[in-house]
């Protein structure tokens, strides 16, 4: 394999001549008045704003277009290894704003724009989110295909481009309401169709078993089309391609079946075909096994396998005659990593072309296919992981399936000889399921078919290999890895709070947006106090700003000197909004008995999204509502508590609400987070962290110093030993009198005047059928809250009176920000507690 180069030799390699300097603003202006006129066939007498939003996206992907052709001739004169990374999801939010900070244009753009009297904000407002996920797993493989950019590798995204993207939420008397995401409604200025690249996917059909080979007969065919979209590096010349197939039916699609008069309703009949690219699966963290959920992802799995195949055979750029047809060295040329088991039918797929299609001998097949794979796990919840009906793979996938049986049956012979006689390990380990309904488990498919496996945070992998795949780990323990996620400094640093990496920047360099190391320069400045205030008056600022926003959006007067305490991400009982639920509603009561008692202000915010088809976690949003219209609307309060639910959270809106955060909520049950990457988020924007020793949590709080963070509650091992013991609600419900009145008060409707039964379904889920064991952590959770009340009023005060002390000297909390990927920690987070005054 080629010795990977320095970035100075890569940006030689990589030439931008000819490419138009980035600082010039006449140039921008020129390029954008062009777009306006050829491209959108405007004058500024009737452009829109959005016309002006298009002007100015086409003119940044010109300064892409160099970059994207070299970069990719670049890599075939180069022939290096090239990663493909297969996700049924991509959450890229927007784009606008991200290239031309990676392209070092963002200035250009905001001067040319000012000359030309607009408002580069406002513009970049106007661009849709790219909302094809739905949380994490989403968000991850975009921070990854950023960061393989940045660091020059040769890495392609590989996903589907959804026509409707994750839902809009919308809140209508609380309760959520579903809206379609219609994001390609006015076009996408990113993507480039490439109908020249389109691929036949079949399904269906029937197999046949001949003296050549293997056939896959009478199939229907659908076509994917490709679309890309640049994903440009830091200030290092590279684009890279994320590729999304589109379905489209092919011309005689269901023609042939139907006589001529049937023809309108023959091609009303293509829009079958054209379904598997429609719409993404709104679920986080739960399997839904529909059909055309399996269509979806063979269909992805399929058209990248065929292009990664041909890439592999012609190396000239430019050139699709094959040049190596041999398939031993696939491996040294190819990596696929499997975002999860979504993209799982890769090790099948790829099994069928090299068996049936290339006649690959079988055993020679299945070393170069787990070579080339490795796979990533999610998620331990039973309820999230993959088991497809064999049934089901009878009908779409028959050739497949009769591949899965094979695979299967040589793992368990390879199993029975090393523990013979052991029936109920064969029977856990097997690919098939056995019961009433055969299933085909994914993840062990995974597993067995792949030379890697990771978990996303050091406590998530271990749980893998000691329980969730338990027998897999002892069988080959060298496979077994962690790969603890991470997020791109880039679009969460200096993209979402340029104040606070401006200040980074001016003490230390900017050589840590691409080597977050860097960040423990820091460290010498631990006791500076101009940098902690100049930190603590961004922060305000960042407050001031969300403030206004959120005042204007939700009509509620927000005291922006109040602790903003923050809990977003997707809505789910195991990451337990229940629980900050039962705090907001003691806090209140607090109040209210002690009207004249001095309280530590707090604003609220929840916000994330619930699956359609998810009651509970329905049920926790109309809470969540239903809380803050009796809250906020107590004269008796006035501003010392304010509970925002945050409506349709997205990438845009998190890229708001996270610089502003004092306080950040990652409280799950211990063991059920696989990793977490928003609590990196806020870290990296000095929020401290409120949290159980859960995901990545356990690596954030090793790094800063579990004194730095405010941890509570049980461990792994608590709430292992409590499930032994039997997990009983009412238990603390008697003793806890703060709890009682809390959950009475939910169950009598005092927050439900004109339903008093809303909320029965939730007070009873909690005391009798808690999975996640809410009540068992609210009395550590509630005393570790006054820590937080009690370090937020000492900062306050050493903020403003110069006799109390240096400002962050009081533990816990004073200084963290956990940086993944190198982990490591700087001094930001100490500045987030001292509140200037409004």
């Amino acid at each position: 394999m080629a010795k990977p180069l320095t970035d100075s030799e890569r940006q030689k390699q990589i030439s931008v001549r000819g490419i138009a300097g980035l600082g010039d603003v006449a140039e921008v202006r020129k390029s954008f008045n062009r777009h306006l006129h050829f491209t959108l066939v405007k004058d500024r007498n009737v452009a829109t704003p959005r016309d002006y939003f298009f002007a100015l996206a086409h003119t940044v992907r010109d300064h892409l277009v160099g970059r994207w052709i070299r970069t990719q001739q670049h890599y075939y004169e180069r022939d290096p290894k090239r990663i493909y990374y297969l996700s049924l999801e991509f959450y890229m939010g927007r784009t606008l704003q991200n290239t031309m900070v990676n392209l070092g244009l963002q200035t250009a753009c905001d001067e040319a724009t000012y000359q030309l009297g607009l408002d580069l904000e406002e513009l970049e407002e106007i661009e849709e989110d790219a909302g094809l996920g739905n949380g994490g797993l989403g968000r991850l493989a975009a921070c990854f295909l950023d960061s393989m950019a940045t660091l020059g590798l040769a890495a392609y995204g590989y996903g589907i481009r959804y026509e409707f993207g994750i839902f809009n939420q919308k809140i209508v008397n609380g309760w959520q309401v579903e809206e379609a995401d219609d994001w390609l409604r006015y076009g996408n200025p990113w993507e480039k169709a490439r109908p020249e690249y389109m691929l036949p996917v079949h399904f269906y059909g029937r197999v046949e078993h001949t003296p050549n080979g293997v056939l896959w007969l009478d199939t229907q065919v659908v076509l994917a089309m490709p679309y890309d979209t640049p994903v440009p590096g830091y200030k290092n010349n590279t684009v890279n391609t994320m590729r999304l197939w589109s379905a489209k039916a092919p011309n005689d699609f269901k023609l042939k079946d139907f006589n001529v008069g049937d023809y309108i309703e023959a091609v009303l009949d293509r829009n079958l075909a054209e379904n598997i690219s429609r719409v993404l699966y709104p679920n986080d963290n739960f399997f839904e096994g529909k059909e055309l959920r399996l269509k979806q992802e063979y269909f992805v799995v399929a058209a990248t396998l065929q292009d990664i195949i041909r890439r592999f055979k012609s190396s000239k750029f430019g050139c699709r005659d094959p040049v190596r047809t041999c398939f031993e060295t696939f491996p040294d040329k190819v990596a696929i990593q499997l975002n999860d088991t979504h993209p799982a039918l890769s090790i099948p797929e790829l099994m069928r072309i090299l068996v049936d299609v290339e006649k690959v001998d079988w055993d020679k097949a299945w070393e170069i296919t787990k070579k080339t794979c490795a796979y990533t796990n999610h998620t331990v919840l039973p309820e999230a992981l993959e088991r497809w009906p064999v049934s089901m793979f009878e009908k779409l996938l028959p050739r497949h399936l009769e591949i899965i049986y094979a695979i299967n049956q040589r793992h368990l012979d390879h199993v029975a000889a090393l523990f013979p006689g052991d029936v109920d390990r064969l029977r856990r380990m097997s690919v098939i399921e056995e019961g009433d309904c055969k299933r085909i488990n994914m993840a062990h498919l995974c597993v067995i078919g792949s030379h890697a496996v990771n978990g996303v945070a050091r406590i998530h992998s271990e749980i893998v290999k000691q329980s969730v795949f338990k027998d897999f780990y002892e069988l080959e323990p060298e496979k077994f890895q962690n790969k603890t996620n991470g997020i791109t400094p880039r679009r969460w640093l200096l993209l979402c709070n340029p104040g606070l990496a401006e200040i980074i920047v001016e003490r230390i360099g900017e050589g840590f947006l691409t080597d977050l190391s860097q960040l423990k320069k820091l460290l010498s400045l631990v006791d500076d106090e101009a940098f902690i205030r100049d930190v603590a008056k961004v922060k305000q600022e960042n407050k001031l700003k969300f403030s206004a926003q959120l005042e204007k959006e939700y009509k509620v007067k927000i005291n922006p000197a109040s602790m903003f305490d923050v809990h977003v991400k997707r809505i789910h009982e195991y990451k337990r909004q229940l629980l900050n639920c039962l705090h907001i509603i003691t806090l209140y009561n607090r109040i209210k008995k002690d009207p004249t008692k001095t309280f530590v202000p707090r604003t609220v915010m929840i916000g994330g999204k619930a699956a359609p088809g998810y009651h509970m976690a329905k049920m926790i949003i109309k809470l969540v509502t239903s809380i803050g219209d009796v809250v906020n609307h107590d004269p008796v309060v006035g501003d010392r508590l304010r509970v925002i639910f945050l409506e349709n959270y997205r990438v845009s809106l998190a890229e708001k609400v996270i610089p502003a955060a004092d306080l950040s909520q990652q409280i799950s049950t211990a063991g059920t987070e696989a990793s977490g990457t928003g609590n990196m988020k806020f870290m990296l924007n000095g929020a401290l962290t409120i949290g159980t020793m859960d995901g990545a949590n356990v690596e954030m709080a090793e790094e800063a110093g579990e004194e730095n963070l405010f941890i509570f509650g049980m461990r792994v091992e608590d709430v292992e030993a409590l499930d032994q013991k039997g997990y009983n609600a009412r238990e603390f419900y008697e003793r806890l009198p703060e709890l009682r009145q809390a959950v009475d008060q939910i169950s009598s409707g005092f927050f439900s005047p004109k339903d008093p039964d809303c909320f029965k379904d939730v007070v009873n889920m909690l005391m009798y059928h808690d999975r996640f064991k809410v009540f068992a952590d609210y009395e550590a959770y509630i005393q570790c809250q006054a820590q937080v009340d009690h370090l937020y009023r000492t900062e306050q005060r050493s903020a403003l009176d110069p006799d109390v002390g240096p400002i962050g000297h009081q533990a816990p909390g004073k200084m963290q920000t956990h940086v993944t990927g190198s982990r490591l920690h700087d001094t930001v987070g100490r500045a987030c507690f001292p509140t200037l005054p409004a």
